[in-house]
């Protein structure tokens, strides 16, 4: 008897992908998951034939048997197949490759995306399939294959060069060379001074307005370099009567941000939420895939996170329109929908990253979300709301007074109307300006009193390191990778630590800079900005058809190859990466420690080795003073011998220094955070308990009159309900285990 076929196979990569797509399609449909790429490019060797024109040894993945087992069987069994992997060129790939490896024929395969996660777009999909686009497959094809051939010969050649396990990359090592570049101009930098002079005026009047007014110069802005300079101006303005040489009032507009792109929502993930580029990318795949929402049931909550894309569907900003005039009012909706210009090569596969349902407000569905998934849900659900109200407006003022030929200037925004910002403020990686005071009501000619003269000597400083979000905007700018590889880069050379990261900034280090110099030396073209930028353009013209994959690796590989040739030849003595040199001394014999890796990370060793041997951990300094012997408080983490989880405490710097430190005597550890403010009765260090969100200092010294003890410091306390609970369930257990303990020895008896 023939087995009854089901109607429909829909394969997915992820199980919660699978779980929302199942509960949206009616029955004849079974969804299974692929987990990610079932066939791939072996690690062992390069696997790929140039001498063959390119030919790819692709394998199915180890230990993915028993998934490409169940897909087969399920595949056998069903009249159609439905591939909807992700909608880009990774996700086509993985179509692609489960068709190949599947033997999945043509007349019953069809390919559907869903750019949302919802009910009408994923039976809209299924409804309209297509074919496998060969052309996105070739795309990804030539990336991962340009990717492995110059991975796969480069990093031989830096291990013989320098040491093992090193790796170059067409985009790592560009990431690599901007993160050098930018610490090669600190350490080059020169401080230049200049001078600021701030006048405290009044009006003749007393009592009616005092403001500050910044030097601005004579006709033109004019620069104080010295303090001859200022003292110059301040004997002018000193003999001269100042007056209000000009009011100039106007009223200012700001427009909204764009919605996001993936570019944009990892840096403002990292400038607002303290998120990494890839554990953005991971929360918002689990926010596409879906989440079990009350009253909804699993929904997807965003579009598909990895765009370049600013535009937006007529029905998102419809929607958004509606939501805004309800919420907000007419006046917060700028009378017709905001349309955004992608930058020029951007792909524009997609839209624009948004919430799939802007009616699901972000408050409203907390419940249901962990605290990443909220946080994130909440940054896109508020720059997308936000991109389509309207500008903010502000009303300006600027006052300029006058004393002789000089001039001082003073400046005024408030805030007039809230439009955007009522829902939505743009990050930035600059500090935030001080707040300005009002100013008063003046008029052209009024007479104006000095009451000080304020000069201050400051010097210019270096630029600031990358941040991951600046890191990822200028990659971004220079149209190097795309959106699917800014975050696994910046994974990738923190991991090989070519750069590390402080505090939120990125440093090279001594092993990034000697790989970066060999690179520039060796390869120019790869660390070259703009010959990896147009490698980039020519991948975008392989997904569009224009160009074949294989003539973009012939005509890359020719030069490539002599330049690999010439530096196999030029290999000479091995180069010694210099020691990265702390601060830290070695307690037994004085030097300074240097940053050393190992198979658990970094630690700090001693250059003497082996006459000296002394270790210790990588440990950041935290504010504050020891409350026991006065020295420095270090931040350490620790594993649980128990659950095997990382938790994070704070101690003495003589507390964490191994035998044969003569100052190993204080044993002082908190998991309290130190902070910078002292006790202001006995002068120690203050704390706060440990967790997210404001917590109020305490002072710990049992001798102070502000001691405060532990159980009224806010520690999180278990409900009480819970607490009996847990008693019962742990009374339960003993009672098990004494059971079983009680048979074992009945039957050891009796045997």
């Amino acid at each position: 008897m023939a087995v009854k076929k089901n109607e429909a196979l829909v394969i997915v990569e992820s199980p919660a992908k699978a779980k929302t797509i199942t509960k949206y399609l009616g029955p004849g449909y079974e969804v299974k998951a692929s987990m990610g790429h079932v066939r791939d490019l072996p690690k062992s060797k390069m696997s790929v034939d140039v001498a063959r024109d390119f030919a790819v040894d692709y394998q199915p993945i180890a230990g993915k048997e028993d998934v490409i087992a169940d897909l087969r069987k399920a595949a056998k069994r069903s009249e159609r197949v439905y591939l909807a992997t992700d909608p880009d060129r990774e996700g086509e790939a993985i179509s692609w490759h489960l068709k190949e490896l599947l033997g999945l024929p043509d007349e019953s395969t069809y390919r559907v995306t869903f750019n949302e996660i919802t009910k009408k777009v994923v039976n809209e999909s299924i409804a309209q399939p297509r074919q496998i686009d060969m052309d996105l497959v070739d795309a990804q094809q030539a990336r991962r294959v340009l990717d492995r051939v110059v991975g796969y010969q480069i990093s031989p050649f830096l291990w013989k060069k320098i040491r093992r396990g090193l790796s170059a990359g067409r985009v790592q090592s560009v990431a690599t060379r901007l993160v050098c570049e930018r610490e090669e101009e600190i350490r080059n930098f020169k401080s230049e001074e200049y001078w600021s002079l701030d006048a405290d005026l009044e009006r003749v009047r007393p009592n009616l307005g005092r403001f500050t007014a910044a030097f601005y110069g004579k006709d033109k802005k004019m620069e104080l370099h010295s303090q001859a300079e200022v003292e110059q101006v301040m004997d002018a303005v000193k003999a001269l009567p100042f007056s209000v040489a000009g009011v100039k009032r106007q009223e200012k507009q700001r427009n909204p941000a764009p919605p996001f792109t993936t570019s944009t929502l990892q840096q403002e993930a990292s400038r607002k939420l303290g998120m990494s580029p890839r554990r953005a990318m991971a929360v918002a795949q689990q926010l596409y895939e879906g989440v079990d929402i009350t009253g909804e049931g699993t929904v997807g909550l965003i579009t598909y996170m990895r765009t370049d894309s600013l535009r937006l569907s007529e029905e998102a900003t419809a929607a958004a329109r509606d939501f805004i005039l309800g919420r907000y009012g007419q006046d917060y909706y700028p009378g017709k929908a905001r349309v955004y210009k992608a930058k020029a090569g951007a792909q524009d596969a997609h839209e624009a990253i948004r919430p799939s349902n802007v009616q699901l407000v972000p408050e409203e569905i907390k419940k249901d979300l962990s605290q990443e998934q909220y946080r994130l849900y909440k940054l896109i659900w508020g720059r997308f709301v936000a991109c389509q109200m309207a500008s903010a407006t502000y009303d300006s003022v600027t006052i300029e007074a006058q004393s002789g030929d000089y001039r001082f200037r003073a400046t005024h925004t408030a805030l007039k109307f809230a439009g955007y910002t009522a829902v939505y403020v743009e990050g930035k990686d600059e500090d935030e300006e001080a707040a300005q005071s009002p100013l008063p009501d003046l008029k052209e000619g009024e007479a104006l009193e000095l009451r000080d003269l304020k000069p201050q000597q400051h010097f210019t400083r270096p630029p600031a390191r990358y941040t991951e979000a600046s890191l990822i905007k200028a990659l971004e700018e220079k149209g190097i990778g795309r959106p699917s590889t800014y975050a696994p880069t910046i994974s990738t050379i923190e991991g090989r630590e070519y750069v590390v990261k402080e505090g939120k900034y990125l440093r090279s280090t001594p092993l990034g800079e000697t790989v970066n110099m060999v690179m520039k030396d060796k390869f120019p073209d790869i660390v070259d900005y703009d010959f990896t930028a147009q490698m980039e353009e020519r991948l975008d013209e392989v997904e569009q058809g224009k160009e074949k994959w294989k003539d973009l690796m012939h005509s890359f590989y020719g030069d490539f190859s002599k330049e690999l040739e010439k530096a196999e030849s030029d290999v000479g003595e091995r180069i010694k990466v210099p020691d990265e040199i702390s601060e830290e001394v070695c307690p037994v014999c004085g030097r300074h420690l240097v940053y050393k890796s190992g198979r658990f990370g970094r630690f700090l060793a001693c250059p003497g080795f082996p006459e000296c041997t002394y270790t210790q951990p990588v440990v950041e300094q935290m504010p504050g003073k020891c409350p026991r012997c006065g020295g420095r408080l270090m931040k350490r983490t620790g594993k649980s011998r128990r659950t095997g989880k990382q938790y994070t405490y704070y101690g003495c710097e003589y507390n964490i220094i191994r035998e044969g430190n003569p100052h190993d005597k204080c044993e002082f550890m908190t998991f309290d955070v130190p902070v910078e403010q002292t006790c202001p009765s006995c002068g120690h260090t203050l704390f706060k308990p440990s967790g997210r969100g404001a917590r109020k200092p305490f002072c710990i010294n049992e001798a102070c009159p502000s001691f405060l003890p532990e159980d009224k410091r806010g520690y999180y306390k278990k409900k009480e309900d819970g607490e009996k609970a847990g008693t019962k369930k742990t009374a339960a257990k003993k009672t098990t285990t004494k059971k079983t303990t009680a048979k074992k020895t009945a039957a050891k008896k009796k045997a």
